[in-house]
């Protein structure tokens, strides 16, 4: 990754609080050529993976069914099969570029048993609680996944306004070219979540994809009151994303065919 300078952001309460919810909003904007834009609501949870559901929880399980549930197998490795936590630290121990700090994941739920992460994020941080290295997972309806790992070259911290980049090598949407690059940036405090992916091709078409939403402690309460605004969970977003490639698709916008993925799972 290359990146700008930036001041640092601490993202964690205290270790106590291992449990968010995050009500948020996604926006895409395609630009270039044919255009297409969209925001929706979404939730996301943001959990410590080493530790256990607070008791309080009832609506909400780690590795069991409920209303509210996240599942190792959804996370690190390919959808369904993954080996979560244990993974990243994998990734991190391989490439020499663990922050020493801890690890939170931020993700999209299982709603009712299901699943779809068009993209989550492990959020890694260093022994004082500052966000140094961010593995994002992206995962496309082809049921292909890739991450993108993001950090400064000398792990300092994150901070809000810093831009890092990666070339995509990853097929996600079919109306784009494997060509280009991201430009990720992360503003993750204990009030509010703030992502935001930059995509450029060569030829000046590209992407904007957003993630914004006030950061609160995980309640029953929060999940009845998201399962009833979006009770359909991630076949929600599954169904959207097909909305918005079939409006595509009538506006003219080019299929490109899957290509095969990238043989290496991790790309920086």
């Amino acid at each position: 990754m290359t990146q700008a300078d930036g001041s640092a952001v601490v993202t964690g309460r205290d270790a106590g609080c291992a449990f968010d919810h995050v009500s948020g909003r996604t926006f895409h904007g395609r630009r270039g050529g044919v255009e297409n834009a969209f925001s929706y609501g979404v939730d996301y949870v943001l959990i410590d993976p080493t530790a256990p559901p607070p008791p309080h929880l009832r609506l909400f399980s780690r590795n069991r069914a409920n209303l509210m549930a996240l599942h190792d197998c959804d996370h690190g490795g390919a959808p369904h099969h993954g080996a979560g936590l244990a993974w990243v630290q994998k990734v991190l121990a391989t490439r020499g570029v663990d922050p020493g700090g801890q690890i939170l994941l931020l993700a999209q739920p299982r709603i009712l048993g299901h699943v779809f992460n068009p993209v989550s994020f492990w959020l890694c941080h260093d022994p004082v609680g500052a966000l140094c290295l961010v593995l994002a997972e992206v995962t496309n309806t082809f049921g292909d996944r890739h991450s993108y790992l993001c950090h400064h070259d000398d792990l300092r911290p994150i901070g809000p306004t810093d831009r890092l980049q990666a070339e995509k090598v990853f097929h996600v949407s079919p109306f784009q070219k494997i060509e280009g690059g991201y430009t990720f940036r992360f503003d993750i405090r204990a009030d509010k979540v703030g992502i935001w992916i930059d995509y450029a091709a060569s030829d000046s078409h590209g992407l904007i994809a957003t993630l914004t939403g006030a950061r609160k402690p995980l309640q029953d309460r929060a999940i009845l009151s998201a399962f009833l605004r979006r009770p359909f969970g991630s076949r929600r977003v599954l169904g959207l994303i097909h909305w918005q490639a079939l409006r595509l698709f009538f506006k003219g916008a080019r299929f490109q065919a899957r290509p095969t993925p990238p043989v290496e799972d991790v790309t920086r």
